[in-house]
């Protein structure tokens, strides 16, 4: 009976250190939010927002950026008219890194003249 009562107390303790160290195995999550990939937009101030997870370090184009305390960032950008492509990258602290590419186009504004 105390074989089992050991043997359950060390599985307990070993299953509960697989389940809180899962961040640090699965390592780093990211995710854009917008603007949707592929998408068309005539404002020529965009913010790309999104959260990230298990990071130590976030670029946006080769950028350092910052998430808040959640895990969220918001990056404001003014791009160029035409096709624009963002690469947001995470890195975590054992140096594995993940990243997502957004595409949009800027539109121009032309009035008809009547």
């Amino acid at each position: 009976m105390k074989r089992i009562l050991v043997i359950t107390a060390l599985l307990l303790i070993v299953g509960y250190g697989l389940f809180e160290a899962r961040r640090l195995i699965e390592g780093p999550r990211l995710a854009i939010d917008s603007p949707i990939d592929g998408s068309a937009t005539s404002t020529t101030l965009v913010t790309v927002t999104g959260w990230v997870e298990n990071i130590s370090f976030l670029t946006i184009n080769d950028q350092a950026a910052s998430a808040n305390e959640q895990g969220r960032f918001v990056y404001r950008y003014s791009p160029p008219v035409g096709y624009t492509a963002l690469t947001v990258a995470a890195t975590d602290r054992f140096g594995r890194r993940v990243e997502k590419r957004v595409t949009f186009t800027l539109l121009t504004y032309c009035p008809v003249k009547l």
